[in-house]
């Protein structure tokens, strides 16, 4: 089980196993020649922080009526939470070549029939509506239990998430958190609306509001631990991430919201992504 943290994170641990989320994901990406594997290369380094320090919940039970609850509302980013759903033992590691295959679990957007998926994504914009919803549950029923949605920076384009977002404020959820991923891309290029300034945005919307580069674990475990106070207000944490992080061949590309390529351009860009950690040490 995964309580939530009572001591300092060891910020170091919490790089290993962004890295791991990253292999796991260039592993799935392999397996098929194709994913949405630039937004989780770029959300690892939250999602590591997420799974193995701040969120409460149980592996070997993950219905656990007091867990924390984690909603992709972008659900092509399925890559990343099954990398991280695999490394926290909830999904056994040998499953993720099957990463978009017939018959397969783990879909290139999300089921609620996989385990620890709280939410279907990929219908944009209902997100953080469903968090809303699932805050005001938790709190009717008198659980200490949070709500973390993720969503995007393109989701923000969808007026049911402005609804959302004011009633969190109306309804003062300070249980609840948004993540939002704001890496300046949608499926065919750069984002369609000039969204600035988003985190001022946010904040008129009545929430305590961050903003910080979602690519330094150490900023986004701060920024968590902020977002631990109940002082009447949702938290909207702002995260500037680079889509592909970690890939330099997926980071340049003008396709990063969609790649593909064949089996021994994969076998290269694992390749390279091994070297590159190699050098850094």
């Amino acid at each position: 089980m995964n309580p939530h943290p009572s001591k300092p994170a060891d910020i170091g641990e919490l790089k290993r196993r962004a890295t791991q989320l990253r292999r796991h994901m260039l592993t799935m990406a392999h397996g098929q020649g194709q994913g949405y594997i630039g937004q989780g290369l770029g959300m690892a380094d939250v999602l590591a922080a997420l799974y193995f320090h701040e969120l409460r919940y149980d592996p070997a039970n993950v219905n656990w009526p007091e867990r924390d609850r984690f909603l992709l509302s972008t659900g092509h980013y399925s890559i990343g939470l099954w990398a991280a759903l695999a490394e926290a033992g909830v999904l056994p590691l040998e499953e993720l070549p099957t990463y978009g295959a017939d018959g397969s679990r783990l879909e290139m957007s999300t089921l609620d029939t996989t385990p620890g998926v709280e939410m279907i994504g990929g219908a944009l914009g209902h997100g953080l509506g469903q968090g809303v919803g699932q805050a005001l549950g938790l709190r009717l029923d008198g659980s200490t239990a949070r709500v973390f949605v993720e969503l995007s920076d393109g989701e923000m384009q969808e007026g049911s998430t402005w609804e959302a977002a004011m009633s969190a404020s109306h309804f003062k959820l300070d249980h609840l958190v948004a993540l939002i991923d704001c890496n300046g891309i949608q499926a065919d290029g750069p984002m369609v609306l000039d969204m600035e300034p988003i985190a001022e945005k946010w904040a008129a919307f009545g929430w305590e509001t961050q903003e910080i580069d979602g690519n330094d674990i150490s900023a986004v475990v701060t920024a968590l631990e902020r977002a631990r106070a109940r002082q009447g207000k949702p938290h909207a944490i702002v995260l500037r991430t680079l889509p592909g992080k970690g890939v330099r061949r997926i980071e340049t590309s003008e396709k990063a919201h969609f790649f593909r390529v064949n089996t021994d351009q994969w076998d290269d860009i694992i390749a390279e992504f091994e070297h590159s950690l190699e050098a850094a040490v």
